[in-house]
């Protein structure tokens, strides 16, 4: 049995990696592909391009522009002159965020009245709207405090904390609060992208290149000698998996390099672990991609079969959009991908330092998955061979 299956492997090996452009494939692309699209996805709003509409030209306005360019979130592009400048800028998507101060912004501060501002931000991104509202909100709060801060020591409250009581000042202070994320301090999405597109790349590669597999020997005519050996079906389907896993395994490490070299993304959990958890994943893409190869008659079939499972599989594992927020039978489809319980254990182990025992339930999910896929896959090579 085990002179049989190697003789299968050295087989594979051979097939798979005399092309340099298959080893380039393998090896290459899917650590380009992490890097490229590690820098593009990325949920951190930054450099907003921002026009500003100053009709105060106040010290006090002065010091609120001051504000929104310290932190580098904004950056004014435009000296906005009148209210008729604006349409013409967000029509041509030359700005993102426009900041407009009234006239009487100063002295509506000295007076103690509630001074406005204006934002007028484009929406068209709804998402990066909403994050550049937020920094916004949050620099004007600050600002607010500021300046109340300043009213009541020019009252000559020394005690500022003991300030809200009404009798220094009509305008309470605010609550400070005081936010702390857990796992990812500074709210950077490398941390959460990088990780995770190392999911996605093991799945199109275990997907695509296998899926070829059995449907390439058809082709080229060698499945008929094959078949007349003594190998038996499970040795077969070995022969057909191990090689791509240990590539994948090799894919992975490379990967998980990059992240740390390039994104300065380590693994906080064990290794060993999520090596082991990794193996599983790649059983159950790989058997994944056997069942299709076994049912396809040409490549080409394999390949858009594989395309047509993959964007599901990778839209519906929570990694652009959160489960939660999915139509409740979407989520119950969602059991059934591999890659949302794969997502679940990397992020565990990478960001978390998670143990076995909370990624009990995923485990169980993946390891169920891979024993159907690699169960499926023996029988319909059965019956594709009969």
């Amino acid at each position: 049995m085990f002179n049989r299956i190697k003789q299968m492997l050295i087989k594979e090996f051979l097939q798979m990696l005399r092309d340099p452009r298959m080893r380039a494939v393998i090896f290459g692309m899917p650590v380009i592909q992490m890097m490229i699209m590690a820098f593009a996805l990325t949920t951190d709003v930054t450099n907003i391009r921002t026009a500003l509409l100053d009709m105060d030209k106040t010290s006090a306005s002065r010091k609120l522009i001051s504000d929104f360019t310290a932190g580098g979130y904004f950056k004014i592009s435009y000296n906005l002159n009148s209210m008729n400048e604006i349409a013409p800028l967000l029509d041509r998507a030359d700005v993102r965020a426009i900041i407009h101060i009234p006239s009487g912004f100063a002295e509506d501060i000295a007076s103690g009245k509630k001074a406005k501002v204006q934002m007028i931000t484009d929406g068209t991104d709804n998402n990066s709207t909403a994050i550049v509202l937020g920094y916004a909100n949050t620099i004007i709060g600050s600002y607010g405090n500021k300046v109340l801060i300043e009213r009541l020591r020019n009252q000559g409250v020394t005690d500022i904390k003991r300030a809200d009581n009404g009798k220094v000042s009509d305008t309470p202070l605010k609550i400070e609060t005081l936010t702390r994320a857990w796992f990812n301090t500074n709210q950077e999405s490398k941390y959460y992208y990088v990780p995770s597109l190392i999911a996605v790349m093991l799945f199109i590669f275990s997907l695509l290149l296998t899926s070829i597999g059995i449907v390439k020997e058809k082709e080229i005519g060698t499945i008929e000698q094959v078949m007349v050996t003594p190998i038996r079906r499970l040795e077969f389907i070995l022969g057909k998996t191990v090689p791509y896993m240990i590539t994948g395994y090799i894919s992975m490490s490379i990967m998980l390099c990059v992240a740390f070299i390039v994104f300065g993304v380590h693994v906080k959990g064990s290794i060993l672990l999520l090596y082991f958890l990794a193996g599983i994943y790649l059983c159950g893409n790989l058997g994944l991609a056997l069942i299709i190869s076994a049912t396809s008659a040409t490549q080409q079939q394999a390949m858009l079969t594989s395309f047509l499972i993959l964007m599901p599989c990778v839209m519906l594992s929570g990694f652009m959009f959160p489960i939660n927020n999915m139509p409740e039978v979407v989520q119950y489809a969602t059991f059934l991908n591999p890659m949302r319980w794969f997502l679940h254990i990397l992020r565990g182990i990478v960001m978390k330092d998670v143990g076995i025992v909370n990624l009990l339930p995923a485990i169980t999910a993946q390891l169920i998955l891979s024993v159907l896929f690699i169960i499926t896959a023996s029988i319909k090579f059965k019956k594709t061979i009969s």
